[in-house]
């Protein structure tokens, strides 16, 4: 750039710009006698002038929370981070692609509901102003792709925002993307070799290699899943072995025993369950298929004809954390209301989580729903997993955060 070129009242002003700035100019792009690529200004102008300096070391700041409060001052000044969200928007790209390609139905369904449904989780609550009446936004987009089961539509999916009035922490943002899918004539074993190929085949497509490092942990997506039923990994771990008890009075027993702590409505198959959380959770480290939960913590699941007390559901766990969540989805209304009503006594008791009884939902089953196999992929948690991010706020553009106090 040369005073000649651009004049000298141009050339004046240019000299009171500040980094951060934003200047458009004309000119024609040359090479240097290095080889690199230029521009030779003729015309320069200001277009926007930034009124606040950047900051030069940006991640050397010990406020945390700032990066995340002023993510376009992040996204600015750290390639990394811009870097994360064109991944995060290739790897939804390639979920669709993979979907699409089985001929699956991309939908959209209500985020207002009702009643809270198809998850145990404390809703967010509103009120509808016209109706005068009280509703919830979405803890899962379970219920109404099983209605459309129902109706004919044999392959469904959505990828869409959930909302759970819950704790935060590294994992768990009161707003998040879940993907959901249902297939006819299937189950969740088939679920269970979809989930592992979806995965394997966005890592390829989008990092271009299945062995992937998380933290100092090396992750192959290449290698089967393991698959071990919850009971024994339990019994793995720590020695109890829950096919053998037979009651909710010796499970409460082990519990304390162990010392897990449990509610005074827990049954046999809530107490598995803390076990499990105490013990094997946080050592799944390779991509591991967790099978078979008891009934109690799974309603929407159908029964293992070979144990009725356990269900065909899997839940999917990579360095200590659930990425997916399956089953062959319980079609038997009778069934299903008996659940609900559990659910539901639940409620009456002080679980804040537990489900109400949907009757449009018994409803629709009464019409009749072909077997049909379902999965829910926390999507935040796979891209974390696929970018090496520590933190779900670091996969989220604008993650919720609590008001500055001024």
């Amino acid at each position: 750039m040369r005073i000649d070129d651009i004049g000298e009242e141009a050339f004046l002003d240019y000299r009171k710009w500040d980094i951060g700035d934003i200047i458009g100019l004309k000119g024609f792009v040359f090479k240097t006698r290095r080889g690199e690529t230029s521009i030779h200004a003729k015309v320069l102008v200001l277009l926007s002038k930034s009124l606040l300096p950047l900051p030069e070391k940006w991640h050397g700041l010990k406020d945390q929370d700032l990066r995340y409060r002023q993510r376009y001052v992040d996204l600015i000044v750290n390639p990394q981070v811009k870097d994360a969200f064109l991944k995060r928007s290739q790897i939804i790209s390639e979920i669709r692609n993979y979907l699409n390609n089985l001929s699956f139905l991309e939908v959209e369904t209500p985020i207002l509901h009702n009643m809270a449904g198809g998850a145990n989780a404390r809703p967010f609550i509103t009120h509808h102003n016209t109706l005068d009446i009280s509703m919830v936004l979405r803890i899962a987009l379970e219920l109404h792709l099983k209605r459309l089961i129902v109706g004919g539509f044999e392959r469904v999916y959505e990828l869409g925002r959930v909302f759970r009035n819950e704790g935060m922490d590294t994992r768990h943002n009161p707003e998040f993307t879940m993907l959901e899918l249902y297939q006819a004539y299937t189950d969740y074993i088939g679920m269970m070799n979809l989930t592992e190929d979806l995965i394997r085949t966005v890592a390829k497509k989008v990092l271009g290699k299945t062995i992937i490092t998380y933290g100092d942990v090396e992750i192959d997506f290449e290698k089967p899943f393991a698959r071990l039923s919850m009971a024994d990994a339990v019994k793995n771990a720590c020695g109890v072995d829950f096919y053998t008890v037979t009651s909710e009075e010796d499970a409460k027993s082990l519990a304390k025993q162990h010392h897990i702590q449990f509610e005074s409505h827990h049954k046999k198959g809530d107490i598995l369950n803390l076990f499990f959380e105490k013990y094997v959770e946080e050592n799944l480290i390779q991509p591991t298929f967790i099978m078979n939960h008891p009934v109690e913590i799974s309603p929407l699941a159908k029964r293992m004809p070979s144990n009725p007390d356990y269900t065909e559901r899997f839940e999917l766990f990579i360095v200590g954390r659930e990425i997916a969540n399956a089953f062959s989805e319980l079609n038997d209304p009778i069934d299903q209301r008996g659940r609900f009503e559990a659910q539901a006594a639940k409620k009456a008791k002080g679980d804040a989580e537990a489900n109400d009884v949907d009757e449009d939902f018994l409803n629709a089953l009464e019409y009749g729903m072909p077997p049909t196999g379902g999965l829910g992929i926390g999507v935040d948690r796979l891209i974390m997993l696929l970018t090496d991010s520590a933190s779900i706020r670091d996969v989220l553009l604008f993650p919720t955060m609590k008001p500055e106090i001024k």
